[in-house]
C-alpha cells in the first residue's frame, strides 16, 4: 500500500494581510460591540493624552507632536493592524533614538526617518519577517528596555527639580555632568509639586486602580499651579500651548538623497524597535483574549501608521503594551476601540488645548518617571539572574550598551554574542557525537568485528564540525567500518559539508569504508547537491539494520 503525506494547504497570501477589522465585521459587529468598544477607547484615550504629550516633551520635541502622532497613528494601527485590540502611539521606546536624531538632523531629519521606517515595516510585513521576532534573544529585549527606562528617567531631571540649564546634552554621562553643574539652581516648588504627582499616582495606582492616575495628577497638578499661581514652568511657557486641530499633511521638506543617506541607520533602529514592540505587543494582547494576531498583517499596519504619522509632521509610533493592556481590562472588543481612542484623543485638542498650557513640566515628568519604572524590566531581570552565564553577560552588555554608548550598536552586539554564545555551546555539547556498541532502539544488534558506530544529535553547522575530524583522529584501533548514524542531525551546512567531506577522504586514505545511515532530506538533498554523496568509498544506509548488513560485507 503506498501512504502519501497530507499536508494542510497553506492560505492563500493576500489572508495574511486581512486586517483585523474586516475579520471581526464579517464575524458580525453587534451594538453592544460598539458600547463597549467606545468605554475602552475613552478610557485609553485618557491614559493615552497625558502619556503622549509628555513622550512628545522626553523626545526633544513639543507636546502636540505626542497628541498627533496618538491621533494620526494610533487610528490607523487599529485600523489596519492585525492584531484585535492592539493600542499604537508614540512610545517609551523611541525617546532614545527620536531624541538623538533631533539632536543631529533637527525635526525634518525625524520626519524622513520616520517615514524611512513606515516604508521598511510594510516591505517586512510583506516578506513575511513578522514570524522572525522569535529570534530576538529575551536578554537582549530586557537589556535594552531596562537601558531605555534609565535613559527616560535621566532625561526627566531637569523637570522634576527645576533645573536651569538651556540645553541637556544627549550624552547619559555628559547630561549627569551638565546636572551636578546646574545643581544648585532646584526649585523647591517644583521639586513638591513632582514629587506630589509621583505619590498621587502611586497612591491612586494602589488604593483606585479605577480612577486614572496620569491624568488625574496631570488635571490636579495644573489646578494647584494655577491656583497658587506657582513660578514653575508649564507647557504655555515652554511651548506656547497646543494647537486646537489637526495640521495639514504635507510633503517632508527634509526629504532629500542626503538626508536619506543621514538619516537611514536611525530609521532602521525606529523599524526594528516598531516591530518588536508592536509584535511584543499583540502576543501579550493574544494571551488575554485567546486569540491570534497576523503578525505581518500588523506589520503592514504599522508602516503605514508611521508613513502617515510622518506626512502630518508626527513621531514614529508602534503597538504600547500598558495602553492595550487597559484596552483589553476595559472591555474592548475589536479595533474599534482603538480607532475611537484616537478621535477622543482629537475631540480633547480640539476642545480643551487652551487649558492645556497651565500643565506644568513637573507633572508630565512624574508621569514619565512611573513609565520608566515600568520599562525598567526589574522582574525579569532578578529572574534572568538564574540563567546561564553567558545570558547574563548579554543582558548587562545590552544594558549598559544602551545607556552608555548607542541604542543600534546595543542590539547588534547582544544578538552577536548571544548567537556566538549559542554556537558555542551546541558546539560543546557532549552527546553531539557519541560512540554506541550496538544499535540501540532498533533491535540492539551487536557490531561486527572491526567495525565502530557513532550517532550525531543535532545540526552538524560551522560550530560543531570539526567533531567528525576529532572523532577520526582518535580512532585506536583504526576500524574497517565506519558507521555514521544521522536519524537525528535535521541539518547540515556548508561548513559541516566540508567537515564530512575532508573526514570521507581521510577515511578514504585509511581504508576506512565509512556508511551513513537513516540520512534525512535536508542533509540528503544538501550532501547530494554538493557532490559528497558520489564520494568514494561511501555508502548510504536506509537505517542501522541495512547499515549492518552492508558492513558484514565489507571485507
Amino acid at each position: 500500500m503506498t501512504h502519501h503525506k497530507h499536508s494542510k494547504p497553506s492560505e492563500p497570501f493576500y489572508k495574511q494581510f486581512i486586517p483585523k477589522i474586516v475579520t471581526v465585521f464579517k464575524e458580525g459587529y453587534t451594538w453592544d460591540f460598539f458600547r463597549n468598544d467606545a468605554l475602552a477607547g475613552l478610557t485609553v484615550a485618557i491614559v493615552a493624552i497625558p502619556l503622549a504629550m509628555a513622550l512628545g516633551i522626553a523626545s526633544g520635541t513639543t507636546p502636540d507632536k505626542g497628541l498627533i502622532t496618538a491621533v494620526i497613528a494610533g487610528f490607523l494601527i487599529s485600523a489596519l493592524g492585525g492584531s484585535r485590540v492592539q493600542i499604537g502611539g508614540p512610545t517609551g521606546a523611541f525617546v532614545v533614538v527620536v531624541y538623538n536624531v533631533i539632536a543631529q538632523h533637527g525635526y525634518d531629519g525625524l520626519v524622513v526617518a520616520t517615514l524611512l521606517a513606515g516604508f521598511m515595516l510594510v516591505l517586512a510585513g510583506v516578506l513575511k519577517v513578522g514570524s522572525w521576532i522569535k529570534f530576538i534573544p529575551h536578554p537582549v529585549i530586557t537589556g535594552f528596555t531596562a537601558g531605555i527606562a534609565v535613559i527616560i528617567f535621566s532625561s526627566q531631571i531637569k523637570d522634576l527639580f527645576g533645573l536651569q540649564i538651556d540645553k541637556v546634552p544627549g550624552d547619559f554621562i555628559e547630561k549627569w555632568e551638565a546636572f551636578w553643574g546646574v545643581r544648585d539652581t532646584f526649585n523647591p516648588v517644583t521639586i513638591l509639586l513632582s514629587a506630589g504627582s509621583l505619590f498621587l499616582i502611586v497612591a491612586l495606582r494602589k488604593y483606585a486602580p479605577s480612577v486614572p492616575a496620569f491624568l488625574a495628577a496631570v488635571v490636579l497638578a495644573s489646578l494647584v499651579t494655577l491656583g497658587l499661581h506657582l513660578d514653575v514652568t508649564t507647557i504655555g511657557s515652554a511651548f506656547g500651548g497646543i494647537p486646537q486641530a489637526l495640521p495639514v499633511p504635507e510633503w517632508p521638506e527634509g526629504l532629500t538623497l542626503t538626508k536619506v543617506k543621514e538619516v537611514f541607520p536611525s530609521a532602521l533602529t525606529i523599524a526594528f524597535l516598531a516591530g518588536v514592540e508592536s509584535l511584543l505587543s499583540a502576543v501579550v494582547a493574544d494571551g488575554m483574549i485567546n486569540r491570534r494576531h497576523r503578525s505581518n498583517c500588523e506589520l503592514v499596519g504599522q508602516g503605514v501608521a508611521n508613513v502617515a504619522s510622518a506626512f502630518f509632521g508626527g513621531m514614529p509610533a508602534t503597538g504600547a503594551i500598558a495602553r492595550t493592556v487597559t484596552n483589553i481590562r476595559s472591555g474592548a472588543k475589536s479595533p474599534v476601540s482603538g480607532m475611537l481612542h484616537a478621535v477622543f484623543i482629537l475631540l480633547a485638542m480640539m476642545l480643551f488645548a487652551p487649558l492645556a498650557s497651565y500643565i506644568p513640566l513637573a507633572a508630565l515628568a512624574a508621569v514619565l518617571v512611573i513609565v520608566a519604572w515600568n520599562m525598567s524590566e526589574q522582574d525579569k531581570i532578578r529572574h534572568l539572574m538564574h540563567a546561564p552565564l553567558s545570558e547574563r553577560l548579554v543582558l548587562f552588555a545590552t544594558f549598559i550598551l544602551t545607556v552608555a554608548v548607542d541604542l543600534t550598536v546595543a542590539i547588534e552586539v547582544g544578538v552577536v554574542a548571544s548567537a556566538l554564545f549559542f554556537m558555542r555551546d551546541m558546539a560543546e555539547h557532549n552527546e553531539f557525537i557519541k560512540q554506541e556498541e550496538s544499535g540501540e532502539g532498533e533491535g540492539q544488534e551487536a557490531l561486527p568485528e572491526g567495525v565502530v558506530s557513532y550517532r550525531l544529535w543535532g545540526p552538524l553547522f560551522f560550530g560543531n564540525a570539526t567533531a567528525l575530524i576529532d572523532v577520526f583522529e582518535n580512532l585506536n584501533p583504526v576500524p574497517r567500518v565506519f558507521i555514521l548514524r544521522m536519524r537525528f542531525v535535521p541539518l547540515i551546512d556548508s561548513s559541516g559539508q566540508s567537515a564530512l567531506q575532508t573526514f570521507l577522504s581521510r577515511c578514504e586514505k585509511k581504508g576506512i569504508c565509512v556508511i551513513i545511515s537513516h540520512l534525512k532530506h535536508q542533509p540528503h538533498k544538501i550532501l547530494k547537491r554538493m557532490g559528497v554523496l558520489e564520494n568514494h568509498g561511501l555508502l548510504v544506509a536506509a537505517n542501522f539494520t541495512e547499515a549492518l548488513v552492508l558492513a558484514q560485507k565489507q571485507k
